[in-house]
């Protein structure tokens, strides 16, 4: 069966097009202009919304309409179109990233008024991680009984709408497995970006614990590295200092962050952690290590890369 919602939007960017068949549609090639309808389009259903498309004359091909449109450099408004009948979230030079509607799992319950012997275990190990009720209330944090998330903490990230738009959980259980199991949605957001004043300095860590043990105006990385859109803010903010405080295993991560924005025009401060993490340091050191920690510069950053050699 074919869509014909995008079957109307492709005609509304090509220009009419000819029902041929297997679900496709003819069009004048938008690249080599031949005189005859050789651009086909499959526009047969699918849950994977890929859209093969090719010219039997100069051989163009993509599998996305969104490769397609990129390509012919149409409309914005095409491409918010597009974005609402499928399922991309948008585009990354080459590579497209695409995104589900983020939603908390099912069995996800708040841990702020649970008293079953689940909740409890989990509040013990929060406790355990220094984290008290007003944290658990600020940051939404629940827990699962069963399902993919069973016996595991559920950390949501809400953007600066109060939209949910990425999740990560962590195993409560002492021999659990698996300690990590994160949502298949994309990455490339702004975590915790509710709570972040952008006219202020900003502290970059790794992991939810991590940015829970600061407190303040601190985004977590969900792993090591800036994703892009997450870069693409901080650049065009008013922020004027960053503070880099990632792991001793990813100092080569944190270098290329430190390098990558100084270019930009910030002031960054690598905060050294003597072997441990903010979740580890807690609250009042690590601001204290905060406090001393003097700003890079380029020449610092090249002699710690050669250190590295």
């Amino acid at each position: 069966m074919r869509d014909e919602q995008l079957v109307n939007l492709v005609d509304s960017v090509l220009g009419k097009g000819k029902e041929t068949s297997k679900g496709n549609q003819a069009y004048m090639c938008p690249f080599c202009h031949h005189q005859k309808p050789k651009f086909e389009i499959n526009f047969t259903e699918n849950n994977k919304d890929i859209n093969l498309w090719n010219c039997w004359v100069c051989n163009k091909r993509g599998n996305r309409l969104s490769q397609l449109f990129k390509k012919l450099k149409v409309h914005p408004n095409k491409i918010d179109e597009l974005r609402s009948l499928q399922k991309v979230y948008h585009i990354v030079g080459d590579y497209e990233v695409v995104s589900q509607t983020v939603a908390l799992p099912e069995e996800y319950k708040t841990l702020q008024n649970s008293t079953d012997i689940i909740a409890k275990q989990a509040r013990v190990y929060l406790k355990s991680r220094n984290i008290n009720d007003d944290e658990i209330i600020k940051y939404n944090i629940g827990y699962c009984e069963y399902g993919d998330y069973a016996n595991m903490l559920i950390f949501p990230s809400y953007d600066k709408h109060g939209n949910l738009n990425y999740f990560t959980s962590r195993s409560f259980k002492r021999d659990s497995f698996i300690k990590y199991k994160n949502p298949n949605f994309t990455r490339d957001v702004v975590p915790f970006e509710l709570f972040i004043n952008w006219d202020l300095p900003i502290i970059l860590c790794e992991g939810p614990f991590d940015a829970v043990a600061i407190k303040r105006n601190v985004i977590p990385l969900l792993g090591k590295n800036i994703q892009p859109a997450l870069m693409k803010q901080i650049i065009k903010s008013n922020v004027k200092q960053v503070y880099i405080a990632l792991d001793n295993d990813a100092i080569k991560q944190a270098l290329e962050h430190a390098e990558r924005l100084i270019d930009e025009g910030k002031e960054v401060y690598l905060i050294e952690m003597e072997g441990k993490d903010p979740s580890d340091i807690g609250f009042k050191e690590f601001h204290r290590l905060m406090n001393r920690t003097k700003p890079t510069n380029l020449y610092s950053i090249m002699k710690l890369k050669l250190s590295m050699l």
